[in-house]
C-alpha cells in the first residue's frame, strides 16, 4: 500500500484582455472592442471509494488545469479553462490540516486566476481609444503532502507473528497473507465483521517492533492507521509462555510505540486478546490471564487457529461499538 505522497498542483492562468477596434467596411475607426480573457480551471480534490491508496501520485506529480484563452474581437470573451478534478481514497488528509473522510467529498484547493479585461472595459467619455488591456491573473499554484489514514473501526495491533491475520482471516471473509514468520503483512489488511445489527470494519496493522515510532521495522509507515480506530484489540502471542514469562513485556513494548508516535492512541478503548490458547494447557492459560489482568483492560483468551472463543471476543466488539 502506498500511503504517503508529495505532489504540486497548478491552477489555470486567466487570459489576458484583447486590445481591439471594431474595423467595418463603412466603419474605417470603430470604438474599441477588445474581449476579456477567460477564467483559468481551478484545481479540484474528490473522494472516490473505490480508491484504497495513494500509487498513482508515485508516478506523476505535477498537476495542472488549464488556462483560460484570450479575449478576441468583437468583444468576444476567452473560454474559460476546465477545471481540473483529482481523484483520492476517502481518509485521504492533505497538509496535515484538510482531512476528506466523506464520500464524493469535493474540494477546490487551487483556484484558477481571473481573465484580465479588454479594452472594451476601459471606454469612457475622455477615453475614447482605450489602448490597454489587462493581462490574465496566474493561478494558484500549491505543494501538497498526502497520506492515507485507513476508516475502520477496529485495529489489531501487536508484534509480528502474533496472529493478527489469522485472526482477521477468521473474523472476516479478508484472505491476508499469512505464514508463520515475522512480518508476513506487509500493509494494512481490512476486513468486515458482519453482526447481528451492525458491521465492524477490522484492519490488520502490520507488527510492531520496539523503535517502531522511530522508524525501525515497518510499524511506523501504518502508525498513522491506527489514529482513525475506535477501538484497538491488541493480540499477544500466547505460544511464549512455552518457552519464557513475556506476556507484559510484550504487551508494553507496543504500549510504549503508540505512546511515542501519539498519546491519544493510549487513550483510545483496548481489549486484549491472548491468541493462541489452543497450544497451552488450562494452568498455563489461567496464570497468563492472571498476569494479563494488571492491565486494567478486559481480557479474553481466544485461538484464532482453532476458533476457541472467538464469539466472546465477536460479543465485545459488538457491545463496544
Amino acid at each position: 500500500m502506498i500511503d504517503f505522497a508529495r505532489i504540486t498542483i497548478k491552477a489555470g492562468d486567466g487570459g489576458d484582455g484583447r486590445v481591439s477596434f471594431r474595423r467595418e467596411k463603412f466603419v474605417p475607426k470603430g470604438g474599441p472592442d477588445g474581449g476579456d480573457g477567460g477564467r483559468g480551471g481551478s484545481v479540484y480534490f474528490e473522494t472516490d471509494k473505490d480508491l484504497n491508496t495513494l500509487k498513482p501520485f508515485q508516478f506523476q506529480k505535477v498537476f495542472s488545469a488549464q488556462n483560460g484563452e484570450a479575449g478576441g474581437k468583437n468583444k468576444r470573451h476567452g473560454a474559460d479553462g476546465s477545471d481540473l478534478i483529482i481523484k483520492v481514497p476517502v481518509g485521504t488528509v492533505v497538509n496535515k490540516e484538510l482531512d476528506l473522510v466523506k464520500e464524493d467529498q469535493k474540494v477546490c484547493l487551487a483556484k484558477g486566476g481571473h481573465g484580465g479585461r479588454g479594452n472594451w472595459q476601459f471606454r469612457s467619455p475622455t477615453m475614447t481609444t482605450p489602448r490597454i488591456a489587462e493581462a490574465g491573473i496566474m493561478g494558484e499554484a500549491k505543494q501538497l503532502t498526502l497520506e492515507l489514514k485507513l476508516l475502520a473501526d477496529v485495529g489489531l495491533i501487536g508484534l509480528p507473528n502474533s496472529g493478527k491475520s489469522t485472526l482477521l482471516s477468521v473474523l472476516t471473509k479478508a484472505k491476508p497473507k499469512i505464514a508463520d514468520y515475522p512480518f508476513t503483512t506487509l500493509e494494512p489488511n481490512l476486513g468486515v465483521l458482519r453482526l447481528t445489527r451492525s458491521n465492524l470494519v477490522i484492519a490488520d496493522i502490520p507488527g510492531l517492533i520496539e523503535g517502531a515510532s522511530r522508524g525501525r521495522g515497518l510499524g511506523i509507515e501504518f502508525l498513522r492507521h491506527i489514529e482513525r480506530c475506535k477501538i484497538l484489540v491488541h493480540i499477544l502471542d500466547g505460544a511464549k509462555l512455552l518457552i519464557s514469562e513475556v506476556l507484559l513485556k510484550d504487551y508494553q513494548t507496543v504500549r510504549n510505540e503508540l505512546a511515542s508516535y501519539s498519546t491519544s492512541l493510549i487513550d483510545k478503548p483496548e481489549i486484549v486478546v491472548l491468541n493462541k490458547i489452543d497450544v497451552l494447557n488450562k494452568k498455563q492459560i489461567r496464570a497468563a490471564m492472571t498476569t494479563l489482568k494488571k492491565t486494567k483492560k478486559s481480557v479474553i483468551g481466544i485461538s484464532a487457529a482453532s476458533h476457541e472463543n472467538l464469539e466472546e471476543l465477536k460479543k465485545e466488539l459488538g457491545r463496544r461499538k
